[in-house]
């Protein structure tokens, strides 16, 4: 792996057109500030004096992280698109000012260098991870930048999730997510946002305004399918931002459903231990499988993979409180729920049995 002290990256032209509220150069900045690359410029007509090696990307188009981070760490080869032409080259200084003229006039690149599209440059396992974007390399112009927009977005969103997540919440997500990056909000001020509507979500409840706090509660849901994305597509990471969300999934769900019952009048204690015992002890157990084996367990087999679209965690809960209340059986829902719940932690429980005894490998992988 090269050392990016020496390696110097320059951008060859560049569109004003903005994807998710910034030019190409910049996305292309912030990624390679991300894979440890801070030297990056535009191409001037010579290599910098002091770089061993020197980075040469089109500064029209789009790429993603993950092939950012691949072409920063492979040394010695020319990046070309779908169409076969090159986008980008990773070449010693002194055929800098070569490689330079054969970008941006659009011709072939010397035969003795390498070519590599995107999906053969980053690793399978890396593509496919449920964090990891798959290879994106797009070109953008007024006609294209809506299509490089939804494949960003769509790249963004984790390999395996809840039902709703998955079917409900891709379009509003991604039209709420367009007006947030248009309007400069930040990832942490969406999380912040959906902190509020879940404490507001939660007095409500209580207070037996189970219609109310389910709307309320929905809208944070929808929320939370922003922020994340947001940040990915954005590349506005944040620690900060990360441990706020992690925080606010570990702590909001047994309150909701303590809430939830309250607000029922109470009367099923069982259903409540259920309940509020049960969303955090179905999440040790995914944290366990991660620490234990390095990769989620809905990604060890496609059976998990499909039994996460309706495990017990919260949005598939409140799928059940909310076909109870409308059945005017708030009560019922949330003992139905309850149950639900009980299945998931035994599902969870064998996998992890099974596993255990075994050596799981990510069927994403394979």
């Amino acid at each position: 792996m090269p050392e990016t002290r020496r390696l110097a990256a320059r951008w060859i032209g560049w569109s004003p057109i903005r994807i998710w509220g910034m030019v190409p150069v910049d996305r292309l900045r912030r990624s390679l500030a991300r894979a440890g690359l801070w030297d990056a410029g535009p191409w001037t007509g010579h290599a910098p004096v002091e770089s061993g090696m020197v980075l040469l990307v089109l500064g029209d188009h789009v790429y993603n992280d993950a092939v950012v981070h691949a072409l920063v760490h492979t040394p010695a080869l020319v990046l070309v698109r779908g169409d076969g032409r090159a986008v980008a080259a990773h070449v010693p200084s002194d055929r800098a000012e070569q490689l330079a003229q054969t970008l941006a006039a659009g011709d072939e690149p010397p035969p003795d260098l390498p070519r590599r599209r995107g999906r053969d440059l980053v690793p399978p396992a890396q593509l496919r991870g449920a964090r990891r974007p798959g290879p994106l390399v797009m070109p953008v112009s007024a006609e294209t930048r809506r299509t490089v927009e939804n494949r960003l977005f769509d790249t963004a969103s984790r390999a395996t999730t809840d039902v709703v997540n998955r079917v409900v919440w891709p379009l509003p997500a991604r039209a709420l997510a367009r007006i947030a990056a248009n309007a400069g909000i930040s990832p942490n001020l969406v999380t912040l946002v959906g902190l509020l509507l879940a404490v507001l979500a939660t007095l409500l409840f209580a207070a037996g305004g189970l219609a109310a706090g389910l709307a309320v509660a929905w809208a944070m849901s929808l929320l939370d399918a922003v922020d994340g994305r947001l940040a990915r597509v954005t590349l506005s990471f944040s620690q900060v931002g990360s441990g706020l969300e992690r925080l606010l999934h570990l702590l909001h769900p047994p309150l909701w459903w303590w809430a939830w019952w309250v607000g029922c009048g109470g009367g099923d204690w069982a259903a409540l231990v259920a309940m509020v015992g049960g969303s955090p002890l179905l999440r040790a157990q995914e944290i366990l499988f991660r620490w234990r084996f390095g990769f989620p367990l809905p990604e060890w087999s496609r059976f998990d993979g499909l039994f996460r679209l309706v495990a017990g965690r919260r949005n598939v809960l409140l799928v059940f409180l909310t076909v109870g209340l409308m059945a005017g059986q708030p009560l019922a829902g949330f003992q139905a729920a309850a149950l639900w719940l009980l299945v998931s932690l035994a599902v969870h429980a064998v996998r992890l049995a099974q596993a255990w005894r075994t050596r799981p490998v990510s069927w994403l992988c394979e």
